[in-house]
């Protein structure tokens, strides 16, 4: 049962308990006899978006097995002073609405006590002496939100069992600063194609090829089929270098271009350097400026050239250059990790690493940071992996922005059928 088949079966449980009735109570759930009796029951007294309200729960005992039963509401969750819509909202203005815990338990208590900021609200109204009947604590948001990355973690087993995969794949890591200066990085595997986050753990670094072999053996804990993969996206880490060597032989790893520009600052300073040695100051700014423009142009036609013919002319015009050579013997070491996506076999191959997802990742989550723990880091990030699967793009279009799949959750782009599920209902909050 993938994640997907979780969230459908957690929906239907709360729909199935919600229309209960009450002759449908006097059947036992453990034994399934209908020779029960009312016995007694308890009242209490959760917290709704309308307020505190009393809900009574009527206890049942059963002659047929012996054992007591008490009725259960779709709206209650058991031993919790809140109702199930303040558990969801709490949660999802955490992950969603980016905002911090604090903030989202003040909000969370104006709203259900009229208290606090609620006044702000209604100018009009006269405001009571007291501090108000919620006292919704952000530690308290704090356990749910921890509680949800602990149903993510549990249900990374056949999470996306029999979700189709692309085989254009990217991976990149976010460093993270824990408690006690402590250091790690969060890794992560993302379908090019479909947006859909196959793996995300938490290592020591990016150089050991262990650390990249847990990733790819929790994706393949999730659902994936490592021999699908046929294009890979990274930054160039030594660590998945030697592992791809190793285990996935027959995939071509493709340069992040961002990194290669990234990498090549310092070998074009050195280039301008050599041209401008002993000039006199105001020719060495002209040959600077003129030698910068040229070394660029023709770097740029080597990386983003439109077919391997083109890229091969722009690499010799850079290796004539006076003081291309140096640059050229290195654009050489990369050239076809920087124009796999010009092949047919890896159509939807991305040119840079997924740091885009890291962007968003910040955002909603504390930037990656204020997590503590290892494995508290770890669940965040499971648990805003799910949110990513599920959650859809925006349907309108921005005037810098476009969205390839507009109301489309990276789930349906790859052809899970979650329509009607989020990410609440797949882990069961």
């Amino acid at each position: 049962m993938n994640i997907i088949e979780r969230g459908r079966d957690f929906v239907q449980k709360l729909q199935a308990l919600a229309q209960r009735t009450v002759w449908d109570w006097r059947r036992c759930p453990r034994c399934g006899g209908t020779w029960t009796i009312k016995n007694g029951g308890r009242s209490v007294h959760p917290h709704f978006f309308v307020g505190r309200r009393v809900v009574r729960i009527q206890r049942h005992r059963c002659y047929g097995c012996g054992k007591w039963y008490d009725e259960e509401y779709a709206f209650l969750v058991r031993g919790s002073w809140y109702a199930r819509e303040v558990h969801r909202y709490a949660v999802d203005g955490w992950v969603h609405l980016r905002s911090s815990l604090r903030r989202v338990a003040e909000m969370v208590r104006s709203w259900i006590g009229q208290q606090e900021r609620w006044w702000m609200w209604h100018p009009w109204e006269r405001k009571p002496e007291g501090e108000g009947t919620c006292r919704f604590h952000h530690s308290t948001l704090q356990r749910w939100v921890d509680r949800a990355g602990k149903k993510a973690k549990e249900s990374i087993p056949g999470q996306l069992k029999g979700l189709p995969c692309s085989g254009q794949m990217g991976t990149d890591g976010l460093w993270a600063r824990l408690r006690g200066r402590g250091k790690r990085v969060l890794l992560t595997l993302v379908d090019s194609v479909t947006g859909v986050v196959w793996s995300m753990v938490v290592v020591a670094g990016e150089e050991a090829a262990a650390h990249w072999q847990k990733l790819f053996e929790r994706a393949q804990e999730i659902g994936l089929t490592l021999e699908q993969l046929s294009g890979l996206t990274s930054d160039g880490a030594q660590g998945l270098l030697s592992y791809a060597r190793r285990a996935l032989s027959w995939v071509h790893l493709q340069r992040c271009v961002w990194h290669v520009w990234h990498n090549l600052g310092g070998d074009l300073a050195r280039a301008v350097a050599q041209a401008t040695k002993d000039l006199a100051e105001d020719l060495a700014k002209h040959v600077e400026k003129t030698v910068r423009e040229e070394l660029t142009t023709l770097l740029q036609a080597v990386i983003d050239a439109s077919g391997y013919e083109q890229a091969e002319q722009a690499l010799a015009q850079l290796r004539a250059h006076p003081f291309g050579g140096p640059l050229a013997k290195k654009m050489n070491e990369q050239f076809d990790r920087l124009l796999y996506p010009l092949l047919a076999c890896h159509q939807g191959l991305l040119r840079i690493a997924p740091e885009w997802l890291w962007r968003d990742f910040r955002l909603r989550l504390s930037r990656g940071r204020n997590h503590g723990s290892e494995e508290r880091l770890e669940r965040a990030g499971l648990l805003w992996a799910v949110y990513h699967n599920f959650t859809p793009a925006q349907r309108r279009r921005e005037r810098k922005r476009h969205y390839k799949h507009p109301d489309q959750s990276p789930l349906q782009v790859a052809g899970g059928e979650s329509g009607g599920i989020s990410y609440l209902d797949a882990l069961s909050v």
